[in-house]
């Protein structure tokens, strides 16, 4: 993407400005979707765990995740004199509006709202939250957009049964299913910690 007739990105709150406790609720402080004219890294909320057959709770992981996430700070690692949020325009997309009744409706809901995030430039997505049936649209989103995806997935388990109580489509189907709608790189995919 083309920086040079952009502004500078808007980075996160400043804590010496502003308490740790206080201005936005966004992953890091860092803007709102709405607040800036274009964005790089749209980090997505998606509250969905209606596939899990034993832990629920994941629907709150955006949450947690954007309250733990005020502790950080712009420069994340001093040594490497790295501050990423100041190199590339970061936004807090929010959450996906998803129903929690309704696999396949969330599915559906999931995937349409993350297209719409990406839109039609180069933007990427960094999605917090969910059970694992939420990486079947992002994966199929992103698919659409730049061709089979090169997975690598972190589990103790593979998440590829063909059915679980009858559901295709649950927490641990959905590889089974990237893998079937061709939405994996083959040979560029991983599964670690088995």
């Amino acid at each position: 993407m083309n920086h040079d007739s952009r502004p500078a990105p808007i980075g996160a709150l400043d804590a010496t400005k502003v308490p740790r406790f206080a201005g936005l609720g966004t992953f890091a402080r860092i803007p709102d979707i709405g607040s800036v004219s274009d964005y790089d890294i749209a980090v997505l909320g998606v509250p969905f765990d209606g596939g899990t057959s034993y832990r629920p709770g994941a629907r709150f992981g955006p949450m947690g995740v954007r309250q733990a996430s005020r502790h950080l700070r712009p420069k994340f690692h001093v040594e490497l004199d790295t501050a990423p949020l100041e190199a590339v325009q970061v936004v807090d997309a929010g959450d996906v509006p998803c129903t929690p009744f309704s696999i396949d409706e969330a599915v559906a809901q999931i995937e349409d709202y993350a297209r719409d995030v990406v839109g039609h430039s180069d933007r990427r997505i960094v999605t917090i939250g969910g059970d694992h049936t939420v990486a079947l649209p992002m994966l199929r989103a992103a698919r659409d957009k730049h061709g089979p995806i090169a997975l690598v997935h972190f589990d103790a388990h593979l998440d590829t049964w063909d059915t679980y109580f009858n559901a295709p489509i649950t927490h641990g189907t959905v590889f089974r299913r990237a893998f079937e709608e061709g939405l994996l790189a083959e040979d560029k995919s991983i599964h670690l910690g088995i």
